[in-house]
């Protein structure tokens, strides 16, 4: 049994054999330590010597890295802090690699390699780094100072896509916990999220070096692959959070995702750029203001001048009330409507660009009564009063609407500003656009002709020599237009003449302005001056290279208003082989006018059916689009006068069943046209049924009292069943004269009137018959204009 005192006294510390361990113990401590302090001391002496000699010997010594790294690690608490301390010693240590590497001239190691080894080296011991960690943020201090190649070279050492499955779960941890504060989750995530954060911000600088280096198609992929990672982690999408490295997260994928599109666009992937565009707006991103800003318009730009036609939208992502744009006109439209709205509750800062956008891209859509109500919400703090009322009198013209049109520009040509002298270029371009639209609106020719004059008095002023030239070319047009429907012949002279003045000094003016010598022809032709109107037709078409399908038109209408038949038919032959299929309407028209009027029967039907074929095919090609083609007005137009003269060219030969199938095809497109009644006049005119005539044709005057040849069908037969006073039919002749002063069959008719009313009228007979054989000489076989 031990003894019990024994055992007490070796556990207080009291009996003899333990004070002599203690003793002993302590004495080789001493022993121990002056050992310690001789080695050091020596130590100390080798390293000043060598010190001294400038030698650099690798012996184990502290390394200053490590101290710097370890107190500022210590000092830190957030991580946003330790990635700056970290970057500033990664900087520190690489520096002083590079300068030992400088100094050890006898080394034949690579000095990048041996740098980038070295400087991760330092950053794994002191700062518990693993090898990607110290390569991203090495790479990411190479980039800061411009060598892009070499960040790359430590970028391509970290395995990314291995670590992805971790970074996602860490992820979908932190927002998971984020969203359930009060019950914390049970474990860990796989990653720190600071880890997860620095190679986030490594692909995204990988991206950017890819991008400088002309590698547009891998800076895609990697930059796709940070939005693919924060997809797949946070579905519900990602809101700026409260810590650095949320906010941090945020603003990665906000830059990722206006970066993206960008790199497809340079990479020459349109479709893969329209759909980062969608992705980028679609997503619950909570991107900031200013980036979506950017991201909409961007995409509408590209939607507008891309020059690719996007597929349609993907419907997941689409309510069930909302809208989905079928075109890439209407996906801008819409986008440029939602960043036009937030410049007007200035949730955005005012654009003047998102209007031009806007404005270009309803113009192509023909949708003017929707850009008119966009222009008046906009604010007046955001808009001049003068540029407000300019564009929505453009709006308003092109929508048909004249008469508010020159209200708007009347209030603003006659406002204190231009009364005062102080006149503004928004001013005189409104005296212009005034001028312009109603130079050839018979009601507002006199009214043209005033804003032209002084919108030419105001520009000699200030020596403007450009918007001169375009105030004489719209003085012009407007003078030319009250020439042809006046109705006295001194005054029609007299406002001919300077119509034709005004446009030779626009021509002075503006030099070789192809619109102007067009303008001249189209005169000189009106006058039937036709030697001078073919000159400058020609001078047109050397300017315009042939390309110009009203200029074929214009030159084919002179030779055939000259008798030259054979010269119009080529010139019509050459104006087809120079343009397009869709384009050739015009010159098939004309071309079918040429042979009805050499009574050519079977070639004029054949024309009209290949008139009728276009047509058709710009039907079905285009579909629903038809609506936003410029010409589909002209199209219905063409394709009504085609039916017309094929029912005439069945008159003439006598084929009645094919004359009711034209009016049923003229029916089926407008039941309510003039062209159609007077159609069914001429027909029972040819059967017999003279008063069903005479109803068919007051018919087509109700529907269009302008339309001549129903005025001069109804007063011819007016005339030959002299069940009607005289002057009725002259009054019936006398407007078709007002409306077409060349017409030379509404001459010949009031000759023959006048021939009827006996001996007194003899001499105004002959001169009406004499007028009627010169206009018929010169009669081209449309209309110039």
């Amino acid at each position: 049994m031990p003894d019990v005192k024994k055992v007490a006294q070796e556990k207080n510390g009291t009996s003899k054999n333990y004070k002599k361990k203690k003793k002993k113990k302590k004495d080789k401590g001493k022993n121990t330590y002056k050992k310690k302090r001789k080695k050091r001391n020596k130590w100390l002496s080798m390293e000043h010597e060598q010190w001294v000699r400038g030698q650099n010997i690798n012996k184990r010594k502290r390394n200053p890295i490590n101290c710097l790294l370890k107190s500022a690690i210590m000092k830190c608490l957030c991580t946003g802090d330790q990635l700056k301390w970290m970057d500033e010693m990664a900087t520190y240590g690489l520096g002083r690699t590079r300068q030992r590497m400088a100094a050890d001239n006898t080394n034949q190691v690579d000095p990048d390699e041996y740098t980038i080894e070295q400087a991760e080296s330092n950053l794994r011991e002191a700062a518990d780094l693993n090898h990607e960690e110290a390569r991203a943020l090495l790479g990411r201090m190479e980039f800061l100072k411009g060598h892009k190649e070499a960040a790359l070279s430590l970028y391509d050492g970290i395995d990314f896509r291995g670590a992805i499955p971790k970074m996602k779960a860490t992820l979908s941890f932190l927002s998971a916990d984020h969203r359930n504060q009060h019950s914390r989750q049970s474990g860990e995530p796989p990653m720190q999220f600071s880890a997860v954060i620095l190679r986030l911000e490594s692909l995204y600088l990988k991206s950017l070096a890819l991008h400088d280096l002309g590698r547009y198609k891998d800076s895609a992929e990697e930059c796709s692959m940070i939005l693919d990672i924060a997809e797949s982690a946070l579905p519900n999408g990602l809101r700026p959070g409260s810590s650095v490295d949320q906010n941090k997260l945020h603003d990665l994928v906000c830059k990722a995702a206006e970066f993206l599109p960008e790199l497809h666009k340079l990479a020459g992937s349109t479709q893969e750029a329209i759909s980062s565009y969608r992705r980028a707006l679609l997503k619950n991103w909570h991107l900031d203001p200013a980036t979506l800003t950017s991201i909409q318009k961007d995409f509408a730009i590209l939607l507008l001048y891309g020059g690719c036609e996007a597929n349609s939208p993907d419907l997941r992502y689409q309510n069930g009330s909302s809208f989905v744009p079928t075109n890439n006109l209407e996906e801008a439209i819409l986008l440029l409507m939602i960043l036009l709205r937030k410049c007007n509750t200035k949730q955005i800062e005012w654009d003047p660009s998102v209007v031009q956008h806007l404005t270009f891209a309803l113009s192509m859509s023909s949708q003017w009564e929707v850009m008119a109500r966009e222009y008046e919400e906009i604010l007046p703090s955001l808009l001049e009063k003068k540029e407000r009322l300019h564009s929505l009198a453009l709006c308003y013209f092109n929508e048909e609407n004249d008469e508010t049109a020159l209200q708007l520009l009347r209030q603003m040509v006659d406002s204190r500003e231009v009364n005062s002298g102080s006149l503004d270029p928004v001013i005189l371009r409104s005296w212009l656009l005034a001028s312009k639209f109603c130079s050839d609106k018979t009601q507002y020719a006199k009214e043209a002709a005033d804003f032209a004059k002084r919108a030419i008095a105001e520009s000699h002023k200030i020596q403007w020599s450009d918007v001169e030239s375009i105030g004489e070319q719209l003085l012009g047009i407007s003078l030319s237009t009250q020439a042809r429907f006046t109705s006295s012949d001194s005054e029609r002279v007299k406002l001919q003449k300077d119509a034709l003045e005004a446009l030779l000094n626009a021509e002075k003016k503006s030099g070789n302005d192809p619109d102007v010598l067009q303008m001249l022809a189209l005169e000189y032709a009106e006058q039937r001056k036709l030697d001078e109107a073919l000159k400058y037709a020609k001078r047109v078409m050397k300017l315009k290279f042939g390309s110009d399908v009203n200029v074929w038109i214009l030159l084919a209408r002179i030779f055939c208003a000259q008798k030259r038949y054979a010269e119009a038919e080529n010139a019509v032959n050459a104006g087809l082989g120079e343009t397009g299929k869709w384009d050739q309407l015009g010159l098939l028209r004309t071309k079918a006018k040429i042979y009805l009027s050499q009574r050519q029967f079977k070639s004029a039907i054949e024309t009209c059916t290949q008139i009728l074929a276009v047509i058709q095919l710009r039907t079905r090609t285009f579909g629903a689009a038809m609506k936003f083609l410029k010409g589909i007005k002209d199209d219905r137009t063409i394709e009504m006068e085609t039916w017309y003269d094929l029912a005439h060219v069945y008159l003439s030969l006598k084929q009645l069943k094919d004359v009711e199938l034209c009016l049923s095809r003229l029916k089926a497109i407008s039941s309510y046209s003039s062209l159609y009644w007077h159609a069914i006049g001429e027909l029972h005119e040819t059967q017999g049924f003279l008063n069903e005539a005479l109803g068919a044709y007051n018919k087509a005057l109700d529907l269009d009292p302008a339309h001549v040849p129903s005025i001069l069908s109804l007063a011819i037969l007016l005339r030959q069943l002299g069940n009607r006073p005289l002057p009725v039919v002259r009054s019936l002749l006398t407007e078709a004269l007002r409306l077409d002063r060349t017409n030379h069959l509404a001459w010949f008719q009031l000759g023959l009137l006048h021939e009827d009313e006996g001996t007194a009228s003899a001499v105004e007979a002959a001169e009406c018959f004499q007028a009627a054989a010169l206009l018929e000489e010169t009669a081209p076989v449309e209309p110039f204009r």
